[in-house]
């Protein structure tokens, strides 16, 4: 009777990473590293050294001059490059070795490599298991953001980027910004997650330029501040309608910036004049001075019509204009209604209409120039009906 046994099968773990966060595994993933007799990295450079290091856990990297020494053998691996061959073959080699090699995918091991190495595993005996890292956290794909913007101002990267400063990218900011507005204004969501990105790379490129803060700091600056201002949420404050939320950021808010004690203190001059006038009678607001309904706001609109008819002279009646459009604000947040989106989306209608209108009046032939008043009037109402 033949009493030996049969040496166990030699086994090799794949362990799954995140490729934007390559140092971080989850515990299922760490635990089935410590059930294997030698853990192999990719390479010195491996994000997961160090924490194996302060876990005084054994690990290997496959070494440098790997190529030139397994030459020969790795030939047997097809569709690789010769590295990535003679690299899939040490692997292999050191878990027929030692019984059990965890190996940790780093951010260089493509998809080709890992499923050769799980392939030729297999013809060689050596049993194959992968752990997969999970769900990855949200938030991820900003990682790569910031490596690409890293790689735009680095000594080698973008001519362009690297002339940039603050001043220089402000007017971007406020173009994105414009542009987001305009794609919500639309409706249309990939227009508006395109748009968002545009915001979010203005945030990262002024984050990388500056030596006084970074993306990292921001996004603490950020949170901290969601943190705090919401105490119904991460404290104990109750607040059972959006008013009392509105109520209490604004005393957080007060408390936070002593320094501002007049009503308009933090209102920016940068912005358009529709938003800047609903922004300062926001503020006004606050204090008691607004009109009670919009039928109250609307005639005081009326009120302000009167005085721009009864403008003696061009600079009075500009003058009037200007408390004409400023009431039609008041009378737009009265009624409910941001007067920026209103007007964005009185705007579009007009450039839709008269586009359309145009459109057709060269199809026919019609000189546009050549049209009279009542012509326009009655071409307007119809591009209007045909809505």
């Amino acid at each position: 009777m033949d009493d030996t046994t049969a040496a166990p099968m030699p086994r090799l773990v794949l362990v799954d990473t995140v490729d934007q966060l390559p140092g971080l595994l989850p515990l299922h993933a760490f635990q089935a590293l410590r059930s294997c007799d030698l853990i192999v990295l990719s390479g010195p450079d491996h994000p997961l050294a160090s924490h194996l290091d302060m876990a005084e856990e054994r690990y290997e990297t496959v070494p440098t001059d790997v190529g030139e020494r397994a030459m020969g053998r790795a030939e047997m691996l097809g569709g690789l490059s010769l590295v990535d061959k003679a690299r899939a073959t040490w692997v292999l080699d050191r878990a027929k070795a030692v019984g059990s090699v965890g190996y940790v995918l780093g951010p260089d091991d493509t998809d080709a490599f890992t499923s050769s190495l799980g392939m030729e595993a297999a013809r060689e005996a050596v049993e194959v298991e992968v752990v997969y890292f999970g769900l990855a956290p949200k938030g991820i794909k900003v990682l790569d953001l910031v490596k690409v913007q890293e790689r735009l101002l680095a000594p080698d990267g973008c001519p362009w980027d690297a002339e940039q400063t603050h001043g220089s990218l402000a007017p971007y900011a406020i173009e994105e910004a414009h542009e987001l507005a305009e794609a919500i204004a639309e409706g249309d969501p990939t227009g508006i997650a395109e748009e968002l990105g545009d915001v979010l790379m203005q945030v990262t490129f002024h984050a990388e330029l500056s030596e006084a803060f970074d993306i990292d700091a921001v996004a603490q600056g950020i949170t901290d501040k969601l943190v705090r201002r919401h105490p119904h949420v991460f404290a104990d404050v109750v607040a059972d309608d959006a008013e009392t939320v509105v109520a209490n950021w604004e005393d957080i808010k007060a408390e936070e910036k002593p320094e501002r004690t007049g009503p308009f203190d933090g209102v920016p001059s940068g912005l358009p004049a529709v938003a800047s006038a609903a922004k300062v009678q926001s503020r006004a607001e606050r204090l008691g001075f607004a009109w009670p309904d919009v039928n109250a706001a609307a005639e005081q609109v009326a009120e302000e019509l009167e005085e721009v008819l009864d403008a003696e002279d061009d600079t009075r009646r500009a003058e009037e204009i200007g408390d004409l459009l400023f009431a039609v604000v008041s009378m737009a947040r009265a009624a409910g209604t941001d007067p920026e989106q209103a007007l964005r989306g009185a705007v579009g209608r007009f450039r839709s209409r008269f586009e359309r209108t145009v459109d057709t009046l060269a199809t026919e032939g019609v000189d546009p120039a050549g049209l009279t008043e009542d012509d326009w009037r009655e071409r307007w109402t119809a591009a209007r009906d045909a809505e």
